[in-house]
């Protein structure tokens, strides 16, 4: 089944339509569809929208303050991600970069974890995290990681300015090549055993300490904290549809000659009764009115007829109503015998 070609092609069509494919074990299927029947595959949706990585960096550059942005760099378990999207939210932060690969999706589970918290904090979800993050940077961003073995403390480290503020997972921490794509590395000092703290608790204690030293600083007492300023995401503008196009009277489409209809006429004689009448409609002459007076006298022109019938006033003084009747269509030559197929009729 795997190789049928039918089913590679359902695959193509869902990556490239941004759907992540990840292949697992029967148990983890039976664990996602809770014991349900599968058949081998199960669609796990998001609990929350995502955006593009780019929609979220305007959004934040017209923030008024320093944007302070999460990613998460193998974050696997969706605890771990609900809890760092309640803790981000609260703490004032302004986005979160996810990955696609190697990360927690944003699960039922997740969204619970987060207490409401993942519908306020916009997150972007990226192909390749570090070039994300180099993406980050070029847009004006220190991107700080957090490791054990980082060089300066958390106490010690400037937080001033648009930050990204980058969490590994518990068990590896950062990836190597991650690290190479941090602009600093930051510790959290530890007394006890314990050789390190939880992937949430740890991102909480940096982004507390980002906002202890910008908004937090002016509060004292029972002093209410400053409302939070969101990225405004821009929605593309959807343009009304065209009017229908006017559609000629039905009377005169149904009583046209067809002999007339047909585009690769090139008559010379034809051409020139279409610029004789089209300069009589610019400048209305005696000849004008004499020519149309003889299209009307025709006596097998089913035309003349009903221009008769649907402009009475075509004997008037005033030739315009006349003229413009005249050329909304193919004119049928002065001189052509229409009782010629009317004699062949039964």
């Amino acid at each position: 089944m795997r190789s049928a070609p039918k089913f590679l092609q359902l695959l193509r069509e869902a990556k490239t339509s941004g759907v992540l494919v990840e292949e697992v074990t029967w148990a983890r299927l039976a664990q996602v569809t809770g014991g349900s029947v599968h058949q081998g595959i199960a669609l796990q949706t998001a609990a929350a929208d995502t955006l593009d990585l780019s929609a979220l960096i305007e959004g934040c550059s017209e923030l008024g303050e320093p944007p302070l942005l999460l990613a998460l760099d193998g974050i696997t378990d969706p605890h771990n991600l609900g809890a760092v999207v309640r803790s981000a939210e609260a703490m004032g932060a302004h986005g979160l970069v996810l990955p696609q690969r190697r990360s927690a999706g944003l699960t039922g589970s997740a969204a619970k974890v987060a207490a409401g918290a993942m519908e306020h904090l916009p997150v972007a979800r990226v192909v390749n995290l570090n070039r994300s993050l180099e993406k980050l940077k070029d847009s004006g961003y220190r991107v700080i990681g957090l490791a054990a073995e980082g060089d300066v403390t958390l106490m010690d480290v400037d937080l001033e300015g648009p930050l990204v503020l980058v969490t590994g997972s518990e068990d590896q921490g950062l990836s190597l090549l991650t690290r190479r794509h941090c602009d600093q590395l930051v510790r959290i000092p530890l007394r006890g055993i314990t050789p390190s703290l939880n992937a949430s608790v740890a991102t909480a204690l940096c982004v507390y300490e980002v906002a202890r030293r910008n908004w937090m600083k002016d509060i004292h007492g029972q002093a209410p904290s400053p409302p939070i300023v969101r990225p405004q995401m821009k929605t593309q503008e959807v343009s009304p549809p065209a009017p229908p196009l006017s559609e000629p009277p039905v009377g005169e489409t149904s009583n046209a000659d067809p002999s007339n209809t047909d585009p690769s006429n090139t008559d010379p004689s034809n051409t020139d009764s279409s610029n004789t009448e089209l300069s009589a409609s610019d400048h209305p002459s005696e000849d004008n009115a004499s020519l149309h007076q003889q299209l009307f006298d025709s006596p097998g022109s089913d035309k003349a007829d009903l221009m008769k019938t649907e402009s009475p006033q075509a004997d008037s003084s005033s030739p315009a109503p006349t003229i413009e009747l005249d050329l909304s269509g193919s004119k049928p030559e002065p001189d052509l015998q229409f009782d010629q197929s009317i004699k062949l009729s039964p």
